[in-house]
């Protein structure tokens, strides 16, 4: 079967251009899953790869609809677009999961191309394909990972997150929310009385009670140490009383550990919504709140959060208003942190760090002002204030004969929204003459919300000749096909997976790392606080790290004298 109709190119093909198409057919036989299908999709040629990995004979494929491999992962959404895309003779691209003749699933990244005729419609269409199984295996792996409590099997606090956003977005007025919020008291002693692996023999008894109590009732969370979060959705107010009832029931009844009982008791607190708000932040932190005033009243008490002077609000109104006089008054200042290399202790590069040093209310960290900015539109100006201050450092230190040394800087995602992010970067090089590659660009995964409109901007920043980092990688949602697809350098690991780098997230940590080595990139592992730590990442390869452990976040100034200590 010819690859094309070679008649419809040339009414009299010569034998060079015969050969040529010879030689192509015989490149993509040997390197990829080659079929072709009519305008219908009704197959008429397959290569041996496509046979191999469809477990289908040739003869069973020739003649047949393509759909014959349809494993109904797909919406029928996905293959209309297709079609759409083909059918008026434009190339498509994307990634598909099929099922094959013995009823197993594999992923191919497939590439269709229509052959025109004379009028310029399709009359038939080759696809080539690539396995890419494996890596859809270990991007699976890796979003449950991320998602999952590796001790307990529980939702994470991550899980958490996200689910409640999205239930909190739906804004519906029937939407009625608890929280609550479980500490299990004095845990701490039974680990330091028993050891740790004990201990988490305990908790994984104490999370399967749970789980299985409540399956079907409300969810379940593991948010970290011997705190969990159970989430309950649109139920009454006596019904929610009534789960906590079974909570302390459940605990009641001995864990038993190499035939020893052990008894423990919990302090509950309860935050609802929309009454104690209507953001995870605020519903978290007021459950919180309940649950230590429950452990103030004693073993296997219960708190429903109450309602007080709102001092966190009020303190961000003073912000809010302070924020505009900050930028005239220049009362922001950098902070850097080094970036090291872990196979030598030598110093690549920093990451640039803002803080606002308020003339009352003191040094104010980003976490608190960086939102109210964002919502506020001056992220804009304070944006364009920390690119100058750091391409100006870069070009101090360059006068100064240090070393080349990178200057990382977080891009919040609000940059991505607005017109004007290109143009400003480029204006700040221009102005200070600095290399442009010594600028590092860091983003985090929520502009992947809008992939399209972050691959022109992030392409578009590329062609500037900056480095291009994504940041906090593995506490969203990164498809590996954007990774292939978005023109980053480099991935930075989340310091929450660092901190518990010995137990939970150690093979989290390392798949990351043997996953962007696989797709060539750089990786900096965030948070870096212990020697055990330092050598766990060294074992695994990681190649760069940052941390307290190294070095505090300091002023520009200082960073000089760190290439005598590192």
């Amino acid at each position: 079967m010819q690859y094309l109709n070679i008649n419809k190119l040339s009414n009299q093909p010569s034998p060079e251009l015969i050969k040529e198409m010879i030689d192509i057919r015989f490149a993509l036989d040997q390197s990829t899953i080659v079929a072709i299908t009519d305008q219908k999709g009704t197959i008429i040629y397959a290569n041996q790869k496509f046979c191999d990995i469809s477990k289908y004979k040739k003869e069973e494929l020739i003649g047949q609809n393509h759909r014959i491999l349809n494993s109904g992962y797909h919406p029928k959404s996905f293959f209309k677009n297709m079609w759409k895309t083909i059918g008026i003779g434009e190339v498509w691209s994307g990634e598909i999961k099929n099922m094959a003749k013995d009823g197993s699933f594999y992923w191919v990244h497939t590439t269709i191309v229509p052959f025109l005729n004379e009028k310029g419609r399709p009359y038939q269409y080759i696809s080539i394909r690539y396995d890419i199984s494996e890596l859809k295996k270990l991007e699976e792996q890796l979003i449950y990972h991320s998602y999952h409590d590796e001790l307990t099997g529980l939702p994470n606090r991550r899980c958490f997150n996200e689910e409640l956003n999205t239930w909190l977005s739906m804004k519906s007025q029937t939407n009625q929310l608890a929280i609550i919020f479980l500490d299990i008291d004095r845990f701490k002693n039974v680990t330091d009385t028993l050891g740790h692996s004990k201990g988490d023999y305990l908790l994984k008894s104490i999370s399967k009670r749970l789980s299985r109590h409540f399956n079907g009732i409300a969810d379940v969370y593991r948010f970290g140490g011997d705190e969990f979060t159970i989430v309950v959705k649109n139920r009454s107010l006596d019904e929610v009383k009534e789960i906590t009832r079974r909570v302390k029931a459940l605990f009641k009844k001995p864990f038993t550990l190499h035939n020893n009982p052990y008894y423990f008791s919990v302090s509950i607190g309860i935050s609802l919504s929309p009454q104690d708000g209507s953001d995870i932040e605020t519903l978290v932190k007021k459950a919180d709140i309940a649950m230590y005033r429950a452990k103030e009243a004693g073993n296997n008490s219960v708190q429903f959060f109450k309602n007080e002077a709102h001092e966190t609000l009020s303190k961000n109104m003073k912000i809010e208003s302070a924020l505009r006089q900050a930028i005239e008054k220049k009362e922001f200042i950098l902070h850097y942190q080094p970036l090291v290399d872990l196979n030598n202790q030598t110093i690549i590069g920093v990451e640039g760090l803002i803080r606002w040093n308020h003339p009352t209310l003191g040094i104010i960290p980003p976490s608190e002002f960086i939102p109210i900015a964002e919502e506020t539109g001056l992220i804009i100006p304070i944006s364009e204030w920390v690119l100058d201050a750091a391409c100006q450092q870069i070009q101090q230190w360059q006068d100064s004969g240090l070393p080349p040394n990178n200057i990382a800087l977080n891009l919040s995602p609000y940059l991505f929204e607005i017109d004007g992010l290109v143009e400003t970067i480029q204006r700040m090089i221009q102005q200070y003459e600095i290399k442009p590659k010594l600028l590092e660009l860091e983003i985090t995964e929520s502009i992947m919300q809008d992939p399209d409109r972050a691959l022109f901007i992030l392409k578009e920043l590329k062609s500037l000749g900056v480095s291009l980092s994504i940041d906090d990688f593995g506490t969203g949602y990164s498809s590996l096909s954007y990774l292939r697809r978005f023109p980053i350098d480099t991935l930075k690991i989340d310091r929450s997976f660092i901190e518990d780098i010995k137990n939970d997230d150690g093979v989290l940590v390392e798949t990351i790392i043997m996953m962007a080595t696989n797709l060539g990139l750089n990786v900096i592992a965030e948070g870096i606080e212990t020697k055990e730590q330092l050598q766990f990442l060294m074992d695994v390869s990681c190649p760069i790290g940052q941390g307290y452990l190294f070095s505090r976040p300091i002023p520009g100034e200082d960073i000089p004298n760190l290439f005598q200590k590192l």
